[in-house]
């Protein structure tokens, strides 16, 4: 039995528009790891940004469309291994005791107070299945699903396209639902007080932000109290370019003893170092030899803000 007063919007019939819209004004499941610093393709800043409007929805990608379309082969899959049955719960679920979060649940299981997320991967390093309790990128999600629902436990399958078919399950634990949902609710905070996240450094945030601030304007900003890490950034700079010429010094090094190899072994460690041939279209002379094609259609235009910092002298202070 999930947790009594569990509000349920039906989904059925509802447009993917209607459902982005409405998913925008709460957290769910697939927001908590982001939130939490457990996710490499979001991040907090890129969540705040979704919630409050300033960045568009993602574009459905070919991975996105086959974890959907492969969502009740998983299923299938899961319940012949465990024996067990599960069915759709077509609505999203809302909990008045954690009003800013919602559930939009892959399955619910027959017979059990417990729920179950199908997920596809193209990931090639199993290290992250075999052997381990629950994978850490899907458990803020389930934990999050336990809070909504009230449900005892959550049980996680996970298709590894041609590699293997893993399962997992995630008993309830209460401290655990009490940290991620305060953590959510302070994120709330600020996306109603149209607050942003500290940013990261992660790629996440990095497209956020350029999402969010896409076009620059002739305006001119006093950086106040940020001399210390503007001063660590320079040494960092320094840092990684020595870093970079020792790892390249080394690269050569290795490359010069294999020579004409194409690759090469040496304790723990294999090296490759393969000819590879890249095809790319010469669009400048192809355009020198067809100069009455026009060529304006085909190229994507996208707006860039490169980063650059620079130190003046102390006389230019």
């Amino acid at each position: 039995m999930m947790v009594r007063g569990l509000k349920k919007i039906s989904t059925k019939g509802m447009s993917r528009e209607e459902w982005l819209e409405r998913r925008r004004k709460t957290i769910g499941g697939s927001d908590a790891a982001g939130i939490v610093g457990l996710s490499k393709w979001v991040s907090p800043f890129s969540v705040w940004a979704d919630k409050t409007g300033r960045a568009a929805e993602k574009a459905d990608t070919e991975a996105m469309r086959q974890g959907r379309d492969l969502e009740d082969y998983v299923a299938r899959r899961w319940m012949e291994e465990q024996g067990k049955r599960v069915y759709r719960l077509a609505a999203m679920l809302y909990n008045p005791q954690y009003p800013f979060a919602h559930a939009d649940v892959d399955r619910m299981v027959m017979g059990e107070n417990a729920g179950l997320e199908c997920k596809t991967t193209f990931s090639l390093d199993l290290k992250q299945f075999n052997g381990v309790e629950f994978p850490v990128q899907y458990y803020a999600q389930c934990v999050h699903y336990l809070a909504v629902t009230g449900a005892e436990r959550w049980y996680l399958a996970v298709l590894a396209y041609g590699r293997g078919f893993f399962t997992f399950v995630l008993e309830r634990n209460q401290a655990e639902i009490d940290a991620l949902m305060t953590a959510e609710a302070a994120f709330w905070k600020q996306v109603e007080q149209d607050i942003p996240p500290a940013a990261d450094g992660s790629e996440a945030t990095t497209a956020a932000l350029q999402e969010v601030y896409p076009v620059s304007l002739h305006t001119t900003t006093a950086l106040f109290g940020r001399d210390a890490v503007l001063q660590e950034y320079m040494r960092l700079k320094e840092d990684k370019k020595a870093l970079d010429f020792r790892i390249g010094e080394i690269e050569n090094t290795i490359k010069a003893d294999l020579g004409n190899s194409e690759s090469g072994s040496c304790g723990l460690f294999n090296v490759s170092w393969k000819s590879q041939t890249r095809q790319t279209f010469q669009a400048k002379e192809f355009a020198k030899d067809h100069p009455n094609i026009d060529l304006t259609p085909y190229y994507k235009h996208t707006n860039l803000r490169p980063f650059k910092v620079t130190e003046r002298t102390q006389e230019a202070v």
